[in-house]
């Protein structure tokens, strides 16, 4: 029963994690700085962003490797194509015709969207499941440096808006919300997830 609640925390945090992207993306007012890079990837290169969601992170993979000194986390391929899969899937089928005008709207559709990827992610990290990439990107950077999530969540987003700004990543005032906004929020529903999810595992016993 301990398995199947860590695999329902990973996929259900997945799933919201990936709606939460696709929202900031739709809102308009500019996406987190990795999402703008995958988006300003597929505008300027090809392919849909959540192809690059895979391909930026099997390059974070040996980045992560190496700032960390281990083996490349390999395993971490089949959290990256189930996000990738779920983003494109949000995107390009439910939301596909999704238009948000209006200020107030787009910020309320982008709201959502930044509390629905902080939860999600929250949610996806208590299994210790693989990580997607760029998450393990702050995983490593706390061990590396001894930081807590919301340092090190900040610095990783700082790092991939430089990345976003080169392929004209779509970059606004919600990219400098996400950047400064994401790790207290992580850091913020972290305990409590974490709470539930020690609880069903301790009565799974």
């Amino acid at each position: 029963m301990a398995f199947v609640y860590r695999t329902l925390f990973y996929i259900i945090g997945l799933i919201i994690l990936s709606f939460g992207v696709s929202m900031t993306i739709k809102a308009g007012l500019g996406t987190g700085a990795w999402d703008a890079l995958n988006v300003g990837l597929s505008n300027t290169v090809g392919l849909t962003p959540g192809s690059w969601v895979v391909i930026v992170g099997i390059i974070m993979i040996f980045i992560n490797a190496a700032l960390v000194k281990r083996r490349p986390d390999v395993a971490a391929i089949i959290t990256l194509l189930i996000t990738g899969v779920l983003i494109d899937f949000w995107l390009l089928r439910v939301f596909q015709d999704l238009v948000v005008t209006g200020y107030a709207k787009q910020f309320g559709v982008f709201l959502l969207g930044m509390v629905a990827l902080s939860f999600g992610l929250a949610v996806y990290l208590q299994p210790k499941f693989p990580l997607i990439p760029i998450d393990n990107f702050m995983m490593a950077l706390r061990e590396r440096f001894g930081l807590n999530l919301m340092v090190a969540k900040t610095l990783g987003e700082v790092f991939a808006l430089s990345a976003a700004f080169i392929f004209k990543g779509p970059i606004g005032i919600g990219t400098l919300i996400v950047t400064f906004a994401i790790g207290p929020l992580i850091q913020l529903f972290y305990p409590y997830c974490e709470k539930l999810y020690n609880k069903l595992l301790t009565s799974a016993r």
